[in-house]
């Protein structure tokens, strides 16, 4: 299985259980509140490391107290501390709600993830470019990105690309992106920009293909849309059209779904499988990480992968 490079975030990730999510101007009482290291760069690192996935890359944290979670959190889920670059000032840190129903909203203040700089991936650039995949978010700056992907582009690496929380990307971070990877609102996000005069004109899923035309003239291979519990849809060059079912199962609690079926895609797509079987790979992988509370806990290994697809799939062999 090849390796996989992360432009990573870190943030210390509190978690509030409530039963149901807060409406404008409205104070509710929480049933449990956890923290744990959190980040979308690191779930994503640590969800294709519990695959075994070889995992490089770059975590950002501050100089406070919280910077002091990351450590013990990378060697917990088996990455390198030396991935981590210390910045002057706070770390990230993230605050979600999470209902009866399991869906959630948060918000996140990037902290020290804004302040990785371009100067430091290029220090990295020889990792990057021996990389089976480099992947990242937008918990980080639009510099580290570009000069990252621009690296992997160079050197015929893949790069996959999730941009939440939502900016519209910038031409030449699409120009480097192999796959997007993105979620139904930040898909409409991206039809009104790319599509104008086409928004609330139909279902969205059935937009998706326009969509990735769109994205494939500004350079981008592959378009990944989420639908959380009505599946993914992928556009595979422009045209093709790859339906993957979600699986049924009972949710207690979606934070974090979005960035196991990221790990689960990579996963499948670093070990050179094909998209079919890396999306049912990722599916599983959402699938699994919403039927159990909190983050870091609710990755899936191999094992549970493999035992989930049998049960669902009739044939399916080890991801």
């Amino acid at each position: 299985m090849g390796s996989a490079f992360v432009l990573g975030s870190f943030v210390a990730a509190g978690t509030f259980r409530v039963d149901r999510l807060p409406r404008p101007g409205e104070s509710l009482l929480a049933s449990a509140v956890a923290w744990e290291a959190g980040g979308k760069g690191f779930n994503v690192a640590a969800g294709l490391r519990r695959l075994g996935v070889e995992v490089d890359g770059l975590i950002p944290v501050g100089t406070d107290h919280l910077a002091a979670l990351a450590e013990p959190a990378l060697v917990r889920m088996g990455l390198a501390a030396s991935m981590i670059r210390v910045h002057p000032g706070s770390t990230g840190i993230g605050v979600g709600f999470v209902g009866a129903d399991g869906e959630n909203c948060l918000a996140v203040h990037p902290g020290a993830n804004l302040l990785l700089s371009r100067e430091t991936v290029r220090a990295a650039a020889g990792r990057i470019a021996s990389a089976a995949m480099v992947l990242a978010q937008f918990e980080i700056g639009d510099g580290p990105i570009a000069e990252a992907f621009a690296i992997a582009r160079d050197a015929g690496v893949p790069t996959l690309l999730n941009p939440s929380p939502f900016r519209m990307p910038a031409r030449d971070i699409l120009a480097s992106t192999t796959i997007l990877v993105v979620n139904e609102t930040e898909a409409e996000a991206l039809f009104g920009s790319l599509c104008p005069g086409q928004a609330g004109t139909g279902p969205l899923r059935t937009a998706a293909e326009g969509l990735g035309r769109a994205l494939r003239e500004r350079g981008v291979e592959v378009l990944a849309i989420t639908f959380g519990a009505a599946g993914a849809r992928i556009v595979l060059g422009g045209s093709t059209i790859l339906d993957q079912p979600a699986y049924p199962v009972v949710a207690i609690d979606t934070m974090g779904a979005g960035d196991a079926f990221t790990a689960g895609l990579a996963a499948g797509l670093a070990a050179g499988r094909p998209w079919d079987a890396s999306c049912r790979m990722a599916a599983a992988c959402g699938a699994l990480m919403v039927t159990r509370a909190g983050i870091l806990g609710g990755l899936p290994d191999p094992g549970e992968v493999t035992a989930f697809l049998r049960a669902h799939v009739p044939g399916a062999t080890a991801p």
